[in-house]
């Protein structure tokens, strides 16, 4: 089937495509915001119904990939001769009774208004009797800054309270050890049979508890394959009856909560137990990835792969709204596939071939919580070890060019002399995430190949727009993220100006081929918390 641009006339492209040829060494290869747009326009109409997994509108995003990589002249990426990687989700929808037995006491606790959770396993039921309570302070393990909060105590079958964030480890952004998933997964390899986290605004990133009570008796998806990672039983509680819990137990919160940032903290029983009922409905959703490739040319270096990632799934209709109500998703994420699409139309039509394979993969789930990519690093179809990096785009510059390219993740391998060289042969600057506060680095499809060892950046729009004033980023940035994030206004606009989203296509393209070159791996630096799972891969 022949796909076409809608037409919706957006003005301010650059009359010309992007050309890169400021290296010999490097392909002329050009890539065209008029291209870019008319993906996006594809993806993000009404007829693609929001592209949630499982829906009509996520079969035909799924079938517009698979044309567009055969169109582009990319081989499948899967081994087995398709497009396609499998993903089976769950979508497990709970509600929640939770009781605490302390101070000679049964304490009933109500959901939404002192707590908020359920269950990430697909399964009917959970049901936790008298599970004895554990504060562990801020849950984390980390021998790379000699933390250890658990001090080798058997939690199994036990209830894990626990604190948000981490011990401000790195002084420029917060660690893997910060997020709520690794925290909860980390307990469930404990052993412990429910986990619970105590809210504080200040490190939830701002995220008032009533967001967490909003989701109370929605469904969550988990890959179907290895939901028993999570904690059977999982809740976020309020500081208010965490304190009034620890109270009644005998204990005061508040010095527990400043002896929690002690490397000597031990684990504290409460002498309190928890009863927990959860009831599931359950169902199976099946899902894809995309996967499309370009081989190599040097027998002796085609086997390693160089990885560009972006999801093409979003949140599909708003639930019982009209049935004009969808999250059409443009800028997240339809633009970062048409991104890297034209990535792959570059790759495959380039003057001479890359001497390294190059693998594109557009996930699936990641508004889920980065599950087609989860499931891709668990289910990989080429050897992690052989894996140069993963490159990642999402929410790619809709308002222009720019003097700089924003990565987050810089720092942390590497990787930054790629960038850097990169950059400048394109007369550009690279910089690091301006906000680490938000996290980042943990929300998109990279931190999962990062998670696993592989070294992984995620290519931002950079700050400094050529020929606006200062605060234009600011503007533009904000007003997205006030009036159009995850919401049914993220459509294509009159305003937009994707030149700046070809250069930077067009820079994510020289940092891939410079990688096929066949340099040394890339490496994390010394004390990230994922060198050490690199490091045995490559053993």
């Amino acid at each position: 089937m022949k796909w076409i641009s809608l037409g919706l006339g957006v003005p301010l492209l650059s009359a010309c495509a992007a050309l890169y040829s400021a290296d010999a060494s490097l392909p002329a290869v050009r890539i065209d915001p008029a291209a870019i747009l008319g993906h996006i326009e594809v993806l993000a109409s009404d007829r693609f119904e929001g592209r949630m997994p499982g829906t009509a509108g996520a079969e035909l995003t799924v079938a517009y990939l698979q044309d567009t990589f055969k169109r582009y002249g990319l081989a499948p990426g899967n081994p087995d001769g398709t497009y396609l990687q499998e993903v089976t989700l769950a979508g497990v929808t709970s509600t929640m009774d939770v009781s605490i037995n302390v101070g000679g006491a049964r304490v009933a606790l109500q959901p939404k208004v002192d707590y908020s959770g359920g269950s990430w396993q697909p399964r009917p039921s959970v049901s936790v009797r008298a599970s004895d309570l554990v504060f562990v302070g801020h849950g984390i393990v980390a021998p790379e800054y000699g933390w250890d909060d658990y001090k080798q105590m058997d939690m199994h079958g036990k209830t894990v309270v626990l604190l948000m964030s981490d011990l401000g480890f790195r002084p420029d952004r917060k660690t893997y050890y910060a997020t709520g998933d690794y925290k909860r997964r980390f307990a469930a390899q404990r052993g412990a049979a429910a986990c619970i986290t105590v809210h504080e605004i200040d490190r939830a990133g701002g995220t008032p508890f009533s967001a967490y009570a909003s989701q109370f008796g929605a469904e969550n998806l988990v890959l179907a394959q290895n939901a028993d990672s999570e904690c059977p039983a999982e809740m976020v509680i309020t500081i208010e009856r965490a304190r009034d819990l620890f109270n009644r137990a005998g204990l005061d919160f508040d010095r527990l909560h400043d002896g929690a940032r002690s490397k000597d903290f031990i684990p504290v029983v409460l002498n309190a137990t928890a009863d927990i009922d959860i009831r599931s409905t359950l169902r199976t959703i099946r899902t894809h990835n995309v996967v499309a490739r370009v081989e190599g040319s040097d027998p002796r270096l085609k086997d390693d792969v160089v990885v560009y990632t972006a999801h093409w799934d979003h949140l599909g209709r708003v639930p019982n709204g009209a049935p004009d109500q969808i999250y059409h998703g443009a800028l997240d994420n339809a633009s970062g596939t048409a991104a890297i699409l034209e990535i792959a139309h570059a790759f495959a039509t380039a003057t001479q071939r890359p001497r390294r394979s190059v693998l594109f993969i557009a996930t699936t789930a990641e508004e889920a919580g980065l599950l087609g990519a989860k499931h891709y690093v668990t289910h990989p179809l080429f050897p992690l070890a052989r894996t140069v990096a993963d490159l990642n785009f999402d929410l790619v510059n809709a308002w222009g060019r720019t003097e700089d390219f924003q990565i987050t993740g810089f720092g942390e391998s590497s990787l930054d002399d790629v960038l850097r060289n990169v950059a400048a042969e394109q007369g550009r600057r690279v910089i690091p995430d301006q906000t680490p506060e938000l996290m980042t680095y943990y929300r998109v499809d990279s931190f999962e190949f990062a998670r696993s060892g592989i070294p992984s950046v995620y290519f931002g729009a950079g700050i400094d727009y050529i020929g606006k004033p200062p605060q234009y980023r600011k503007e533009k940035l904000g007003a997205y993220f006030a009036n159009d994030y995850h919401r049914v206004t993220d459509t294509v606009r009159a305003d937009w100006d994707l030149s700046g989203a070809a250069e930077q296509a067009l820079f994510g393209f020289g940092v891939g081929w410079r990688l096929t070159e066949g340099r040394p791996f890339p490496q994390w630096r010394p004390g990230t918390e994922f060198k050490a799972t690199r490091d045995a891969m490559l053993k």
